[in-house]
């Protein structure tokens, strides 16, 4: 198999050179290959398994890094902005969807702008993503801001409450969703979806996928969901005060 052993060096002569095994020193070749191919697979896999944690540490130091010469006073500001928005992200969820209730809120003059917006800007995208671009940029916009915070402003609690606005903005769109086949909304302009024809965004979104049916399943899941986001971004952002607090006393 092999003209010179690979462990001892010995040379095979002609009439050896087809033995499963070294004459030599009795290595067996085909032992010995398994071997390799096994420290070389535990050497992928040590590779792999490094890689993996070099990955998970840059986003756990990316998302969890502390603000650099953060003071006090900024703390203490955070804390007061973590504990409104805990006080009003818990009214939130309380709310029944159904009702729409939350279209009431102050917070859905805000989403309202970039809802509108959002039409506009996936205009050229075609019918199907105009409509849908509303609700779709209601939901990106904060999700940018959190990367931006993230990036930029090396501000992790300033992230957290872009997220909690995620999270806010999904539950603000559910009663929009539960809409689709009752059409009783009002609609910017005046009017409901049943005076206005065409004009319902998620009435014509799910009538075109076939799930006009699913309206109040679908819109009970994204109210769900935001609920979910909410929550975790409270949570981020109490531990971020933690973090904060920490550096701002050493």
């Amino acid at each position: 198999m092999y003209a010179t052993c690979p462990k001892c060096g010995y040379a095979h002569n002609e009439a050896e050179k087809g033995e499963a095994a070294c004459p030599a020193c009795g290595l067996i070749y085909s032992k010995w290959l398994k071997s390799i191919a096994s420290s070389d697979d535990a050497v992928t896999v040590s590779v792999s398994a490094t890689s993996a944690s070099a990955a998970t540490s840059a986003l756990i130091e990316f998302l969890f890094r502390a603000k650099p010469n953060v003071t006090r006073l900024e703390v203490a500001a955070y804390a007061v902005v973590w504990i409104g928005l805990a006080v009003w992200g818990w009214q939130f969820i309380v709310m029944d969807w159904q009702s729409a209730e939350i279209m009431r809120s102050f917070m859905h003059n805000v989403d309202l702008i970039f809802h509108e917006a959002g039409h506009v800007l996936f205009m050229p995208f075609g019918r199907f993503m105009m409509f849908l671009g509303g609700s779709l940029f209601q939901v990106l916009l904060p999700l940018i801001f959190v990367v931006a915070f993230l990036w930029v402003n090396k501000d992790a609690f300033a992230a957290s409450v872009c997220l909690w606005w995620t999270g806010q903005s999904l539950m603000d769109i559910a009663p929009y969703i539960a809409d689709a086949r009752a059409l009783r909304l009002p609609l910017l302009g005046g009017g409901t979806g049943a005076d206005s024809p065409g004009r319902h965004d998620w009435e014509y979104l799910l009538r075109q996928l076939g799930m006009l049916e699913q309206d109040t399943n679908i819109a009970a899941t994204v109210d769900f969901i935001g609920s979910g986001v909410l929550l975790i971004a409270l949570a981020w952002g109490l531990y971020m005060l933690r973090v904060y607090y920490r550096t701002a006393m050493n």
